[in-house]
């Protein structure tokens, strides 16, 4: 009897596991609780059920309360959507694609208008999530309107953006903007997440792919894939006047993005400058950038402020891979004495590999107007053909510890560095005249395979000495 008992036990459980790995995969989604289906099939007379789904994205948005996840069939949606509630903390209202069916929302059919259109628009509204849907195809020609994938303001929070897809969102006004994805916090935002999306062939202007500006408290981007746009990639912006208090953007991360093929060269609002940064904090204070792959932009990653006497602040800059950036690799100060500059942040653990591929003298580390008290230490950092290794061409630069670093040493050209307008060609030079990297290194660090961008070090690598 006992063992008749266990059997059918072992059966049960089995069946259990299987049918909980099964529905994982999402080929046997469970219906959630408090659903509403749409369908270009349906019809907003109908219950909103899954037999009897409706038919428009806004009458879903109307009928959609706290813990409702309104669950979309596959299809094109030309309509652009503004979501009317909120939800709570533990039930939010969600849209999401029904299983792993294809979702477009399309902005192919929307008016040319004059002002803002978003494909999505959140406004004033909490707890609400975004997934697994695809925007496109949204364009404006006038250069007083805004074009938008998804749009978030106002005084949202817990937001999140996750798995969707934008792409080709542009302007086509010289002067104009468009944005990917857009977090304007004009009130109070706390708790925004964008992961997971892949954001790309974006037609900016002067805007950015992912952009989060205002007074923005808690934010989290991750795991997004941000390329083949003709501006900045990620943008943390302060000081443009978005909220009447605590206007800018803090106490955030940005980590395990790859971002790629961002450049302003060509767009006509920049003509021929290579200025778009892959990740770019602007006025932002207390940001993690960590983990992240930048490379093929303009500027790989950049900290500083566009306002004079503003700063980007403790901004910690680690573990990145950052290399074939046209201009520089990691970038700190204003571009001019116009501009803010960067405090108390660090550059570490970084590799900076072979930007400045275009000569134009940023080198891999780049250190411009008003930079104070910031620590760039431990960074593996190897040279383009430009043989600059730090570039410094400003002399309000005070403060800053450059020590423990691991320049690359090749047989065939000398590193020159730069600091406070004096070049050195010399490594010992350098170190003698500037007191900077007096325990850092000139050597081969021995990269487990730089042709396909290993940067991991072979074990006897002298590198690890220093680093670790």
């Amino acid at each position: 009897m006992r063992v008749i008992f266990f059997i059918f036990s072992v059966v049960v459980l089995t069946s259990v596991i299987t049918a909980l790995a099964y529905d994982k995969t999402g080929a046997n989604e469970q219906e959630p609780v408090n659903s509403l289906y749409v369908s270009p099939d349906g019809n907003d007379q109908n219950e909103g059920t899954k037999t009897k789904p409706f038919r428009t994205l806004k009458h879903a948005a109307e009928k959609a309360v706290a813990g409702t996840t309104v669950l979309i069939r596959k299809g094109t949606y030309k309509e652009t959507l503004e979501v009317k509630h909120s939800g709570t903390n533990g039930k939010p209202i969600t849209f999401r694609n029904y299983q792993n069916e294809q979702v477009v929302i399309s902005g192919e059919s929307a008016a040319d208008e004059e002002y803002e259109i978003p494909l999505i628009q959140i406004n004033n509204k909490n707890y609400i999530t975004i997934s697994g849907l695809r925007f496109e195809n949204l364009s404006v020609s006038s250069e007083e309107a805004t074009a938008m994938g998804i749009f978030v303001t106002g005084s949202s929070s817990h937001i999140t953006i996750q798995n969707n897809h934008v792409r080709n969102i542009k302007t086509t006004a010289d002067e104009g903007n468009a944005h990917g994805i857009a977090v304007y916090g004009t009130g109070s935002m706390k708790d925004i997440k964008i992961t997971d999306n892949t954001v790309e062939k974006l037609t900016l202007g002067a805007s950015e792919a992912v952009v989060l500006n205002g007074n923005i408290d808690g934010f989290t981007i991750a795991g997004n894939v941000v390329r083949d746009n003709n501006n900045i990639g990620i943008d943390l912006i302060g000081y443009e006047g978005t909220a009447d208090q605590n206007d800018y953007v803090r106490n955030g991360v940005v980590e395990n993005n790859t971002v790629y093929h961002n450049s302003t060269y060509g767009n006509p609002a920049y003509g021929d400058d290579y200025s778009a940064g892959g990740i770019y904090v602007d006025g932002g204070q207390h940001i993690e950038i960590k983990k992240n792959t930048v490379y093929n932009n303009d500027i790989g990653i950049e900290a500083t402020s566009e306002h004079k006497g503003k700063y980007a602040e403790d901004i910690q800059i680690t573990e990145n891979k950052v290399y074939d950036n046209a201009y520089t690799g990691i970038s700190i100060g204003g571009y001019d004495k116009q501009r803010g500059g960067t405090i108390n942040s660090v550059i570490a653990h970084n590799v900076v590999y072979r930007n400045d591929t275009k000569g134009l003298y940023g080198g891999q580390l780049l250190l411009q107007h008003d930079t104070k008290d910031n620590k760039i230490e431990k960074n593996i950092v190897t040279a383009s053909d430009s043989r600059v290794f730090i570039a410094n061409d400003f002399t309000t630069n005070e403060g800053n510890v450059v020590n423990y670093n691991v320049y690359h040493k090749e047989a065939d050209k000398d590193g020159i560095w730069i600091w406070k307008k004096h070049e050195y060609d010399s490594f010992s030079t350098y170190q003698k005249a500037t007191k900077n990297d007096l325990d850092s290194i000139y050597a081969d660090p021995m990269y487990s395979d730089e042709a396909s961008y290993d940067f991991t070090l072979k074990p006897d690598s002298p590198a690890h000495s220093i680093i670790e």
